[in-house]
């Protein structure tokens, strides 16, 4: 079963179980052999790994011994702990945000992620420009209610500054128990000066859905995020569009900042014919690509008058659906453009409590565009702007009802 999380597509259920046998136990391997002081310092065990690998891990061996002999507190540190942060630095050289070895206690918590609820300020980050950034806060979350917008900047968490930080960091920061608080120092964007805010922690459960049938006859889907069971609720929303005989529809992503892969393909089958590609997976040179296809639905018309709108917090899954109807002129996109979230993660069991997240693709629109460049442009690009939002004005909501209605 493949499937995409945040931002992120994972293969949780069907991936080959690795135990530590890749570069690092290469490591240890020549290490053993050409260090004469590590035979006391550890027990190697699973010491297989590829024969084409040819580094000089000597200097590995050097500091790991170093630490051992002149660190104060070398013994509080086990030698698993000190593998598992050898790990971490091996995966970091990829320069990747979105490639990270979890240790157990990440590993937990992103178990806790894929169940839906956790205890936070709810809201989904990511590393842009090398900035760590919001991708969207969540529907009636604490960060929702504090004010924080797509694309703010998050330059500091209590008194850590986030310019070293991995995303998993940040989030461990940004985490806590329920009514406790964190001080976020946040630049929004396009503004100069930045901001404290204090945001207090709760039980975040993951919205899913809203419809809404407007009085002038215009269907409206709120999709907050691709979840396991967003599919059965996009269609029981699909049965209320056509129950309610209207053919104009409105589906709104805006903060959406993406989850599972197959949910975004079912919600795209409802659009398209039966194999017309929706997604592809592109892992570059000498590697075939896979393309997703859409399952057929296609229930309407050409008589549907569509329009989705994306921000800049449309992320990952949400930028696979709207790029599809964009590419095939089914739906008019309006808003800003989208955040640009567009490779593919597979997550790998390491060990019985330890994985890996790690890249190993694009993801491309029907017509090939790739997603990760630059986002997605909007046909109708239409601001919104804080002194939209303290008036309660939604001028790219009244866009696209304008489109709709002529």
């Amino acid at each position: 079963m493949q499937k995409s999380l945040e931002f992120l597509r994972i293969k949780r259920n069907a991936i080959t179980i690795l135990v530590i046998i890749g570069f690092f136990s290469l490591g240890i391997y020549i290490g053993f052999h050409n260090s004469p002081n590590i035979e006391k310092a550890i027990a190697i065990s699973n010491k297989e790994a590829p024969a084409e690998i040819t580094a000089d891990f000597s200097p590995f061996w050097k500091v790991w011994n170093t630490i051992n002999e002149k660190y104060p507190q070398a013994d509080k540190i086990t030698d698993q702990e000190k593998v598992n942060g050898a790990i971490a630095g091996l995966v970091s050289s990829l320069n990747d945000p979105y490639s990270v070895f979890f240790n157990p206690d990440d590993t937990k918590s992103f178990e806790e992620d894929v169940n839906g609820t956790f205890e936070g300020i709810g809201m989904e980050v990511g590393i842009k420009d090398k900035i760590l950034t919001v991708i969207a806060p969540l529907k009636d979350t604490p960060a929702y209610k504090a004010g924080i917008k797509p694309g703010d900047k998050v330059l500091k968490i209590g008194e850590t500054l986030t310019s070293n930080l991995s995303i998993e960091e940040a989030i461990k920061l940004i985490r806590g128990p329920k009514d406790t608080s964190v001080v976020l120092t946040i630049l929004h964007e396009g503004e100069t000066e930045s901001k404290e805010i204090t945001v207090i922690r709760d039980i975040i459960n993951i919205p899913t859905l809203d419809t809404e049938l407007r009085k002038d006859g215009i269907f409206v889907i709120k999709l907050y995020n691709f979840s396991a069971n967003s599919s059965d609720l996009f269609r029981n929303a699909i049965k209320k569009f056509i129950q309610s005989k209207s053919n104009k529809l409105i589906l709104d992503l805006r903060g959406n900042p993406g989850g599972y892969l197959d949910a975004s393909v079912n919600i795209a089958s409802w659009f398209l014919a039966g194999g017309k590609p929706v997604t592809i997976e592109d892992y570059g040179e000498n590697i075939k690509q896979k393309i997703y296809r859409s399952l057929g639905y296609n229930v309407f018309s050409k008589k549907l008058k569509f329009v989705i709108l994306i921000d800049g917090g449309s992320a990952s899954a949400s930028e696979i659906v709207a790029g599809a109807m964009q590419d095939y002129g089914v739906a008019k996109l309006v808003g800003e453009k989208s955040y640009g979230k567009g490779s593919v993660q597979e997550v790998v069991d390491i060990t019985p409590d330890t994985i890996l997240k790690i890249t190993i693709a694009k993801w491309l629109t029907p017509n090939g565009t790739s997603i990760s460049e630059k986002g997605l442009t909007p046909d109708y690009i239409v601001e919104y702007t804080k002194k939209d939002f303290e008036s309660k004005k939604d001028p790219q909501l009244d866009k696209a009802v304008e489109l709709l209605n002529n």
